[in-house]
């Protein structure tokens, strides 16, 4: 017969808890240690968010606010660009001296008619063709990135090929244009013409990316305000014009904001659209921009003062607009 042997548990002390091992005490090295741990996690706790975008002031530091604050020192200065540190103390002479300029005035003549006849055909052909997009198409995808080919081909590459169709002699938009009757035209010599061949550069560009943007914010009009339209009987053109567009008024301004500001500054298309390969513009300064009018005045005729009180005149335009935009952007908000 089987004997069972059953181990029983031992009685538990007084107080119901069975005995277990004892916690250690920390040593005074450990204690230390510990405390400098958890110093170290606080600060690390706290400073990390400031080091990690540390970087994009350093930059902005750099290569933003130093060449600002710079600029406008040298622009009460006389100072040339064979001789950067000679700076002789002027004041105001270099603004009174761009403002007597006639080629200023030119070239903000210009800067404007460029820009409105580059932004008001930009904006107006990219609603056009975010209006199509916001349809369903097949292969949506590849002419949405195909809409953004224009904005990332170099300005140069666009600008030279662009040269080649606005030849007078073998471009192709002259070569069209026989065939209807019109004569031969000089799109690089010529005043108008050749504003409006540098404008159809800028137009080429960016039609394309304002065009995904008013998609975009067209993308997040409710379905609804259409539905609602379209049960009281309108029509696309309608739901179009009383839907759409008053609801991308907060767009347009953007759009025609960044536009304007961006045909301010416009550079590389009328300077590498002159047949001389200069900054003047053209031979009689036809299409030369406020850009061109500073690289002309710093780097070719190198009087680095008056190029920094042309930069600090295009800044203080650049405000002018923003303030617009904020005031019209307050007074949309307070109508909506």
């Amino acid at each position: 017969m089987a004997t069972r042997h059953d181990t029983a548990a031992p009685p538990a002390k007084e107080g119901g808890a069975a005995p277990g091992r004892p916690a250690a005490v920390p040593t005074e090295a450990e204690q230390r240690h510990r405390a400098r741990l958890s110093r170290r996690w606080q600060r690390d706790k706290r400073w990390s968010p400031y080091a990690f975008v540390s970087p994009f002031f350093l930059l902005f530091l750099a290569f933003g606010l130093f060449p600002l604050v710079y600029t406008g020192w040298a622009s009460l200065h006389q100072v040339e660009l064979t001789a950067p540190t000679d700076m002789e103390w002027v004041g105001m002479r270099n603004y009174t001296r761009i403002f007597d300029d006639d080629f200023f005035w030119n070239a903000a003549k210009n800067t404007l008619t460029i820009g409105i006849i580059s932004t008001v055909p930009q904006l107006l052909m990219a609603m056009g063709l975010a209006h199509i997009l916001n349809y369903k198409l097949r292969a949506s995808t590849f002419y949405r990135v195909a809409m953004l080919a224009p904005y990332a081909t170099s300005i140069a590459a666009a600008s030279l090929v662009f040269v080649l169709l606005f030849g007078r002699d073998y471009g192709m938009i002259n070569w069209a244009l026989h065939f209807v009757g019109i004569d031969a035209i000089d799109w690089q010599n010529d005043k108008w013409p050749s504003q409006f061949a540098v404008s159809s550069i800028v137009i080429w560009r960016w039609t394309g990316y304002n065009a995904l943007i008013y998609l975009a914010a067209m993308q997040a009009i409710p379905q609804d305000l259409y539905e609602s339209a379209a049960l009281d009987g309108a029509s696309r053109w309608k739901q179009f014009l009383h839907v759409t567009l008053p609801s991308l008024r907060p767009t347009i301004l953007f759009t025609v904001v960044v536009s304007t500001i961006g045909a301010s500054q416009v550079f590389g298309e009328p300077l590498l659209f002159d047949a001389n390969k200069g900054a003047s513009g053209g031979a009689e300064h036809q299409f030369q921009t406020l850009g061109l009018y500073l690289y002309e005045q710093g780097w070719v005729n190198q009087h680095l003062g008056r190029a920094s009180a042309i930069a600090w005149t295009m800044f203080l335009i650049l405000i002018v607009i923003g303030i617009v935009n904020y005031v019209i952007s307050r007074r949309l908000r307070a109508s909506s």
